[in-house]
């Protein structure tokens, strides 16, 4: 017995010792890689930017040393900050001769992909190289690699082109299934953000709203690629009727959407004849980014990034959750830039689909006293809708993309009824004792009764009415004329430009000239905030999370997916200017 046990305590220290020395070889391999990161690369005659498009495109992307010490770089999310910025460099860098597009399986909407496609345009009329290659193009990929000067594709690979469709999930009877009732209260006829949950299919007015931004999405990705290819509209709408996508690959070059087909060695040599020289250096991003000027300006055009859904709280949890716009952090954070002497004018970037309109009227009025002080630019990014919009709408000036999704001016209010669940399902009672008739009012555990039905109806309309009365004063239009084109409905930035929601179309290096014409500034530099979370908290937090996700699905199991959107119900907002997040567009 003495053996075994001695035996069993070498074994666990053994193994104790190990995992430590596993940790400490990691974290010092972390911290290595960290700061290698920060040196700036060698450059030499013939060096190429090589930009993957393969994974997400968010507004700034977290560094996350671990994923590369893992190899796991196609996990990564670029940020289209970084994009941006390495074209940019790569465009005015001698020894860079070009750029190599790499395309992948890459998941971006598609005002990221229009920024990201105009700053190429701009990069080539520095006479430099552009070639694209692919094993196989995503739809998406291709709507950016079309803008090369050379599209190449592999003889055994796939050309995606098949037109846009949103098509939208539906939970309403899941949720009936686990006991979970939405009870809503919206003002909007386009107002849609609640028919996941009340509906089993698109009302008609969701309907002819989506077909209308999805169709005008499109036209635009059309014109764009048509202008590259020296093809028409009508020509690329009938690729698209016709299943393209299955051509056998010889026909994208007969059909011109293509130059020709190469395996990864054809592609090789071609970089070395662009490059003129028999060896290639391929930059990343991140190293190229690393080679831009030091800024030495004293006025600063500062660009205030703010993407994710706008909640008064953070709501991270063991449920995890995507990024957030947290309204009193963003108030703290424009005052700052208000009194920042440096700071002559502000850029806010916005990328949000929504959420709590109490948040989105805070960050309203934090604008109005930024823009007391000092010019404001909105630039909106892949969405700007509903609180989006409502937190843009009293700035100086507002820039959308084209293909940005704006608007859905409207309000609604949706609390879950949860009494199937816990009664029926989980076998939970309730009783109360109260001292007035609404001492209970926002319980879960039962339905509402028609005089809080009314009630929150009515506190729903009068969200709305100041919603209107924000955007009437921002836009210098009357209240009547903004509800005409609000009712929730959401709009395409080439849409808002028409009817005044917006100023003019542009990427944010436009708004960020217009912010810079308004503060009258000649010379200035640009700075970012606020600033990014060191690496060690990322990782720290990514632990943490991906444990705790884990353990609580493990123990829900199939009532997982919906508890975790009640939670994020139940612990937001009562009253939401929001719309999905996710369009879904496909």
């Amino acid at each position: 017995m003495k053996d075994f046990l001695k035996y069993v305590g070498a074994t666990v220290l053994g193994l104790i010792v190990a995992g430590s020395l596993v940790f400490l070889v990691g974290f010092v391999m972390l911290i290595s890689t960290a700061v290698s990161g920060n040196q700036k690369p060698m450059v030499t005659e013939g060096s190429v930017l090589h930009l993957q498009l393969s994974g997400g495109i968010v507004e700034c992307a977290e560094e996350n040393p671990m994923l590369e010490l893992l190899g796991e770089t196609a996990l990564q999310e670029q940020g289209l900050d970084d994009l941006l910025k390495a074209v940019k460099v790569a465009k005015d860098n001698d020894k860079i001769k070009g750029i190599y597009l790499e395309s992948g399986l890459l998941g971006a909407d598609f005002a990221s992909l229009e920024e990201l496609r105009k700053a190429l345009v701009d990069f080539k009329e520095s006479g430099k190289f552009l070639l694209a290659y692919g094993d196989n193009y995503t739809q998406g990929a291709y709507y950016v690699a079309s803008v090369a000067d050379y599209v190449l594709l592999n003889p055994s690979g796939m050309l995606d082109w098949h037109g846009i469709a949103s098509q939208p999930i539906f939970y309403k009877e899941l949720l009936e299934k686990v006991g979970v009732k939405m009870q809503v209260f919206r003002v909007g006829t386009f107002k849609s953000a609640v028919e996941p949950f009340t509906n089993t299919s698109m009302s008609d007015p969701n309907r002819e709203q989506v077909q209308s931004y999805i169709s005008d999405i499109w036209n635009v990705v059309c014109r764009d690629v048509a202008a590259s290819r020296g093809l028409s509209v009508d020509t690329l709408n009938a690729y698209a009727d016709n299943y393209v996508s299955l051509a056998a690959t010889e026909d994208y070059c007969r059909l011109q959407l293509v130059d020709s087909l190469a395996y990864v060695d054809g592609v090789r040599d071609k970089l070395r004849t662009l490059a003129e020289t028999e060896k290639v250096n391929l930059l990343t991003v991140k190293e190229v980014c690393q080679l831009a000027e030091e800024d030495t300006h004293s006025d600063k055009v500062a660009v205030y990034y703010a993407y994710g859904s706008i909640v008064d709280e953070s709501t991270s949890s063991a449920f995890g959750g995507e990024a957030e716009i947290v309204g009193s952090t963003v108030v703290e954070d424009l005052d700052k830039l208000a009194n920042d002497e440096s700071v002559k004018a502000v850029v806010l970037r916005v990328n949000s689909g929504g959420g709590s309109a109490f948040a989105s009227e805070q960050m309203w009025r934090a604008v109005q006293l930024l823009k007391a002080k000092k010019p404001v630019v909105v630039s909106m990014g892949d969405l700007a809708a509903s609180g989006g919009y409502y937190m843009s709408c009293g700035a100086d000036l507002i820039v959308a993309d084209s293909t940005t999704l704006t608007g859905s001016i409207g309000i609604f209010g949706m609390v879950p009824d949860l009494s199937g669940l816990l009664t029926d399902k989980l076998g939970l009672h309730f009783d109360m004792v109260k001292t007035n008739q609404s001492s209970d009012f926002g319980s879960t555990g039962r339905p509402f009764n028609p005089a809080e039905s009314a009630a929150m109806q009515a506190y729903v309309e009068r969200g709305y009415d100041l919603f209107l009365k924000r955007v009437a004063e921002g836009r210098g239009m009357t209240v009547e004329a903004v509800d005409s084109i609000a009712q929730g409905r959401v709009w395409t930035g080439h849409q808002a430009l028409g009817i005044k929601l917006v100023d003019r179309l542009g990427t944010l290096d436009d708004a960020i000239e217009e912010a810079a014409a308004l503060a009258k500034l000649e010379t200035y530099g640009v700075t970012s905030a606020p600033a990014p979370a060191q690496w060690f908290e990322n990782l720290l937090d990514a632990v943490k999370s991906d444990y705790m996700e884990a353990r609580v699905k493990s123990m829900l199991g199939t009532y997982y997916e919906p508890l975790r959107f009640v939670y994020g119900v139940e612990n937001g907002s009562f009253l939401q200017a929001k719309m999905p997040y996710e369009p879904n567009l496909k």
